[in-house]
């Protein structure tokens, strides 16, 4: 072998051996930042860029020197435009989350846990007239209704601890509270009505779901603060989460894409969605991308995240108590406003009962305190948290 051929088979070899570690130590760092979230931008970027280094590397090795000057320019353009795209890519990211989100997960509840001392939870004017001291009923339920049951575990536990996830009075949202309850894990939750794959869910188990009403509340659909759409019939309602109706000049609005948020399955704002449809099929809600555990991405249902076009619901209370989000402005339905007198007279088409739901629970307190609930005392509580009592 020539002295030349000898040269470019060193170089052959050694071109693949760089390559090779430096596409193994890209795949690595693309994992690390897919666990790190950055799946959807990140990790590719980082495997681009491996990829580039490894053919700058080839003509670096092979082409005459003369030509490695436009080489090099070339990289720097390479690098400076990658550069840019970062920028403008964190640009957007910083702009999508300054926009408020409603979520299930941003109020934190810490607040509101019985016993607290912060001045979250209605109180009893006088003394309760029932005291459970042992055989405490384990209590779960809906984000939205933490701080009344919270308020009645208050009125009638003994003053200790009570974790969030792990105690007599959990709060673990209302997919998770049905599944506890079915899987005998909480004596009784509070939450609106079950899903349908809850209720099979019962049935599986052999469980027969017993539903108490305690309160009425208000399901409202809200928009961006600059709206000009300030109601919208139970019709338009169903023809925008049908897909029917795609623009927000279809219902009186600026002519701009209707971006109409959901709620995840079995979820208690979802399910009364689902009522409100009356048997119509609902659309695809928009997305968002989640980096899962093995650093791929998932797709979800995104949480109302309040743009101009934007269209979310919940219910009352939560949605002007508990997040308080002053940029958002309720939407009246078939003319009417979502408001205590109009929940408690029938006028407002979205209000719906709440309820104590039991699932065969051997704990002699349970009925107790559900009928304690139903009376003046839980009552005055159910009033005082925000919520409407079954009779004024």
């Amino acid at each position: 072998m020539s002295k030349s051929g000898g040269e470019i088979a060193v170089k052959i070899v050694l071109c693949v051996l760089l390559s090779g570690v430096i596409l193994f130590l890209g795949l690595f760092a693309g994992l690390i930042v897919s666990f790190s979230g950055g799946a959807l931008f990140y990790a590719p970027l980082v495997l681009v860029a491996a990829a580039v280094l490894v053919v700058f590397l080839a003509f670096l090795m092979f082409l005459p020197e003369r030509h490695r000057r436009k080489l090099f320019i070339s990289l720097l353009s390479i690098v400076v435009l990658g550069g840019l795209t970062t920028a403008v890519y964190e640009l957007r990211e910083a702009y999508h989350n300054r926009i408020p989100v409603v979520s299930d997960q941003e109020v934190n509840m810490e607040p509101y846990r019985p016993f607290a001392d912060t001045g979250k939870l209605a109180v009893l004017p006088e003394p309760s007239k029932l005291t459970i001291t042992k055989d405490l009923p384990r209590l779960d339920g809906a984000t939205a209704l933490y701080p009344l049951y919270a308020a009645f575990a208050q009125a009638v536990y003994p003053r200790q601890d009570y974790d969030l996830y792990e105690s007599e009075v959990m709060v673990n949202t209302t997919p998770v509270a049905y599944k506890n309850l079915i899987e005998g894990r909480a004596d009784l939750i509070f939450a609106a009505a079950p899903s349908e794959g809850q209720k099979a869910a019962a049935r599986k188990q052999g469980k027969e779901l017993k539903f108490t009403p305690i309160g009425r509340e208000a399901f409202v659909f809200f928009v961006n603060a600059s709206n000009p759409v300030t109601g919208l019939t139970t019709e338009q309602i169903r023809g925008i989460y049908s897909g029917e109706l795609t623009r927000w000049s279809d219902v009186g609005g600026n002519d701009a894409r209707i971006r109409a948020f959901q709620r995840p399955e079995d979820s208690g704002s979802q399910t009364m969605l689902e009522r409100v449809m009356d048997g119509r099929e609902l659309a695809k809600p928009p997305k968002e991308n989640v980096a899962s555990g093995m650093g791929g991405i998932i797709s979800r249902t995104a949480d109302y995240r309040n743009y101009k076009n934007a269209l979310g619901y919940s219910f009352l209370f939560y949605a002007t108590e508990m997040v308080k989000n002053g940029n958002i402005r309720l939407l009246d339905i078939d003319g009417v406003k979502p408001e205590r007198a109009t929940i408690a007279n029938g006028e407002y088409p979205f209000a719906a009962e709440f309820y104590a739901v039991t699932a065969g629970s051997d704990n002699p307190n349970v009925e107790k305190l559900i009928e304690w609930i139903r009376s003046p005392q839980g009552q005055y509580l159910v009033e005082q948290t925000g919520y409407t009592p079954l009779a004024p």
